[in-house]
């Protein structure tokens, strides 16, 4: 959403740079249908608000850091800059066998600065208007989502478990990050908006998504959609801060706003590193063992504490479930049967012989 003055030429070969180094990754694992089916734990952060916030800042941060580096550095030594560190950042997180929140939210962070700079050579270097910016990139997205379907059947991004479904994921953010800058710049510049009310109106938009998971809707269309407008939210309001007054801006610098906002996703970082909060949480079934039975605990019954010993615990306590196999005490109790070997006694008429009672099971 800058004003770069790159030359078209140079914003293609960076461009094409960065998609052979993608192309070039997902290569090694197309070869059959079972290529790359290496099991590992996912690489992706989980979504929760946390994912959002700082998925926001790093858009902000991208923005404004793009525009330092072009604008008011060196637009040539901007982008090559631009170029080397994002390189570094995909394929130390591609490389990398689990995720890490640091290398994780780098490469995030390298995308939003270096995508500022490509998608703004398709306007500034080649005169391309917003408008068709913004259907071209949304066409490349849609191609990203299908391709990726039909070779991995999800888009569930608590599956990138296998570096072809990797590929596709940091494929698909590319393109969502490209086009989430055309809109915000269309809004802004094409449709006069201005910085300001355009973030406010996908601040507003966002909500969209929001409602919608939440109604149903299918969360995967749902988070990508929200996904895409994370980015015209934080590229307009770090325009907004960062560019100067006659340009509708609040006139702080984009040095300025790239060193708040880079401090602050350094920050949260740091903290969802160090809690943990942004790890995938186990899915499945949540089992969890029972309780053992009554009858299998430990409940001394005044023999003490031996070894080993299995104590019952009281066979007279209530809600006891007495061993199926034990045969109750007291042949004269009311309903129990009597005996096998049991003969009245014929001199005190029906009264029962007591028998003694059988030896403990313990």
């Amino acid at each position: 959403m800058g004003n770069s003055q790159e030359s078209p030429g140079s914003f293609g070969v960076k461009g094409g740079l960065a998609c052979a180094i993608l192309s070039a990754m997902a290569g090694r694992h197309q070869g059959s249908a079972h290529s790359d089916v290496r099991p590992q734990a996912s690489k992706v952060p989980d979504i929760t608000p946390w994912f959002w916030i700082v998925k926001v800042l790093t858009t902000a941060m991208g923005e404004a850091m793009s525009d330092y580096l072009v604008n008011t550095i060196n637009p040539y030594l901007g982008v090559f800059v631009g170029f080397v560190v994002f390189a570094v950042a995909i394929i130390w997180q591609y490389t990398s066998k689990t995720y890490r929140t640091g290398v994780y939210w780098f490469a995030v962070s390298m995308v939003a600065v270096f995508g500022t700079m490509c998608a703004d050579a398709l306007h500034v270097g080649l005169g391309i208007p917003y408008k068709d910016t913004v259907i071209g990139f949304g066409i490349l997205v849609a191609l990203s989502l299908i391709i990726w379907y039909s070779t991995e059947k999800t888009l569930s991004i608590h599956s990138i478990t296998t570096k072809r479904r990797e590929f596709f994921y940091w494929l698909t953010v590319c393109c969502t990050f490209a086009l989430g800058t055309a809109t915000g710049d269309l809004t802004a510049s094409t449709l006069h908006l201005g910085y300001l009310l355009s973030g406010v109106v996908f601040t507003l938009v966002i909500l969209i998504p929001l409602v919608a998971w939440r109604l149903g809707v299918n969360p995967v269309l749902t988070f990508w959609v929200a996904y895409i407008l994370t980015r015209p939210i934080g590229a307009s309001f770090a325009d907004f801060f960062g560019m100067p007054k006659t340009s509708g801006g609040m006139g702080y610098g984009h040095g300025a706003v790239s060193l708040v906002t880079a401090v602050l996703v350094i920050a949260l970082v740091w903290y969802l590193a160090k809690s943990g909060k942004d790890l995938l949480a186990p899915r499945g079934g949540g089992y969890q063992t029972p309780p053992a039975p009554a009858y299998e605990r430990e409940v001394p019954r005044g023999y003490g504490d031996r070894p080993g010993y299995r104590a019952d615990p009281g066979y007279g306590q209530q809600g006891y479930r007495a061993d199926p196999d034990y045969r109750q005490q007291g042949y004269g109790q009311q309903g129990y049967p009597p005996a096998p070997d049991f003969t009245p006694r014929t001199d005190q008429g029906a009264s029962r012989r007591q028998e003694p009672p059988p030896t403990a099971p313990w």
